[in-house]
Formats: C-alpha cells, structure tokens, sequence
C-alpha cells in the first residue's frame, strides 16, 4: 500500500509497505477520507509529541477490510470512523475517567501509523459506526468531538454571549455548537475573507475582520480556536467579569503566553484548556447524522495522497478560501 510517512520534521515521503495485519482485537481499515488537521502540521514542523517516522492522520473514515479473531462489533464492508486517541483503561487517569490524560496514551497518527495510508488499523475500541453517513462528512467525527469536549469544559448556557477567534474548520464548528447550547449571540473576530463569510453563513451573528472591534469585558465566554499565541492573550480582554475563557486552538510547543496578573484576579475569570475528547465520539456520529451541525461547506479540497505536502502548503497559506483539506487515499 501507499502512505505518507513524515520521516523527520520537515520532510515526508510517498512509501510503499505491505498492508498491515489485524491484531486479534484490531480492526484493518480501507481508509475513504483523511483530513489534515493543524496537529498534522505540528508533528510535520516538529512542535508536537509524537515519535518519528510516523504515518500522520487522525481524522478519518473507512471500510471495515478486515477483523481480527477477538472483533465483536464489526464485520468486513461496515461504514466506520476512528477515535485516534488509544486509552489503556487502566492507569489512575484512565480509572478517574480521564483517558485523555492516559499515563500509556497512544494515538493514530501520532505515536502509531495513522490514515494518511490506503490501509490503517485501530483497536476495536476505537472504531465507531457511521452507518450511512458520507466518509467525507464522518472524517470530522473527531474534530467535532473535541469541539463538544470543549464546549462542555467552557459550559456556554442558554443566552449566553460567546466570542470565536478564529473562523477556519474548529472555529467554524464552534459557531455552530454554541448556537445549539443555546447562546443568544455568536460573535467571530477572523481576517480572512473567505473564512468570515463561511462564518456568518453557519450562523455567525456578528463577524468582525479584526479582535481590535470586539468589545472590551462584554462576553460570557471567549473561545480562542486560532492557536495564535497573539490572539490567545488578548482572550481575557473581551470577557466579562466572572466569565470564561477557552483556549482551544493548538499553540507551538515551547512557547510562552503572557496575562495582565491583576486583569485575570479582578474580572475573577475562569480560564480553561481543552485536549482532545473524552469518549465524545457518540455525540459526535449523532449529530452528524441529525444533520444539526454542518460540515460538507468546511470542505475547500480534495486532493490525492500523492498530495499531502500541497495540502500543508494550501492551508499554511491560508489562500484560496482554504478551509478543511481532506486526502482521499484510494
């Protein structure tokens, strides 16, 4: 089979290698569609955990190929979607019910081979049902699960006013979910033309080009979905007295943020981080096929495996109207 391998950071690879075989509680997996995700980039740049060389791809949809002896759930020709980060269960996270800070974490695409290939296996634990849902729309099973994860840590209630930076795929997601929790206003601070349009036509009431127009201590909750250190320390500005601020979007390892001390002890904020999900891929299927949440006008691309690296390009240079890039391996 065909993958991409990123052999160290910043160079990557077309291999061929024999299709992997099923562990006995494994299931191999004929890979339809593959987003690439900011931490595909990372790990490409160098700036996220995760071990070298490795197959990147983490979101992703595909065929049942092939099950190992101890499967239960799944039979060869099921529709399925895949939740990457691997739990041991067992560890004192895993047993408070916090696998995702798993002391033994694994994940495809990050420290095991992931869907960026023709073929990818992955524990049956971590296989879910799409049914008939398209591969394209279920690849976003698990962005948009850790978009509720964060949603539920940022606990955005009804009438709630929320501000999003940030409008690419993430920021998009939250537009949607936080009008569905019930907010009263969506507010999105974004730069980029096409992404700004995007914003306001999945429900964005106000989209703004510039952070420097939102207003000062007026929102409930602040979501930063940029990762941009700058945008990042500005969140605490625009929150109201005793509100919340979500950082959410993947900043560059080793680098440092800095907040006005006083500013966060005299609005009495909450400041929150949310990292991957916790068993919120349900969720996520389920909304997907209620069709509430919208996820076919993310899609700007489509490209062959050949083309990850075009893919990289197109989205660190943000032209084009690039949104999500999804790799369509077969």
């Amino acid at each position: 089979m065909k993958s991409i391998q990123i052999e160290s950071p910043h160079h990557l690879s077309v291999i061929e290698t024999p299709v992997p075989e099923p562990g006995v509680n494994e299931i191999l997996i004929r890979v339809m569609a593959s987003g690439i995700c900011g931490t595909d980039i990372h790990i490409f740049r160098g700036e996220f955990m995760g071990t070298y060389p490795v197959i990147p791809g983490h979101e992703f949809s595909g065929v049942v190929e092939r099950t190992g002896s101890a499967v239960t759930r799944f039979k060869p020709g099921d529709r399925v979607a895949v939740e990457p980060n691997i739990a041991c269960d067992n560890c004192a996270n895993c047993l408070n019910n916090r696998q995702n800070f798993c002391l033994n974490w694994q994940a495809v695409g990050v420290t095991r081979p992931g869907g960026m290939a023709e073929y990818v296996t992955a524990p049956e634990k971590a296989v879910f049902s799409i049914g008939d849902l398209p591969f394209e729309q279920a690849a976003f099973m698990e962005p948009l699960s850790c978009v509720i994860h964060g949603a539920e840590r940022a606990r955005i209630r009804l009438a709630d006013r929320v501000a999003i930076l940030g409008a690419g795929p993430i920021g998009l997601l939250f537009v949607q979910l936080a009008h569905h929790q019930g907010a009263a206003q969506v507010v999105v601070a974004e730069k980029n033309t096409a992404r700004a349009e995007s914003a306001a036509s999945l429900g964005a009431d106000v989209v703004l080009n510039s952070i420097d127009l939102l207003e000062n201590d007026s929102f409930d909750v602040v979501i930063d979905a940029s990762g941009a250190i700058p945008l990042m320390q500005r969140t605490i500005d625009f929150a109201r007295y005793g509100g919340t601020v979500l950082l959410f979007g993947v900043p560059p390892a080793g680098r440092s943020m800095t907040f006005d001390a006083f500013t966060v002890y005299r609005k009495g904020l909450t400041i929150l981080s949310s990292f991957t999900s916790v068993r919120n891929s349900y969720q996520a299927i389920a909304l997907l096929q209620s069709g509430q949440i919208d996820v076919s006008s993310l899609i700007s691309h489509r490209l062959p495996l050949a083309e990850f690296s075009r893919g990289i390009e197109l989205i660190e240079q943000g032209a084009g109207g690039v949104k999500k890039v999804l790799i369509m391996p077969q």
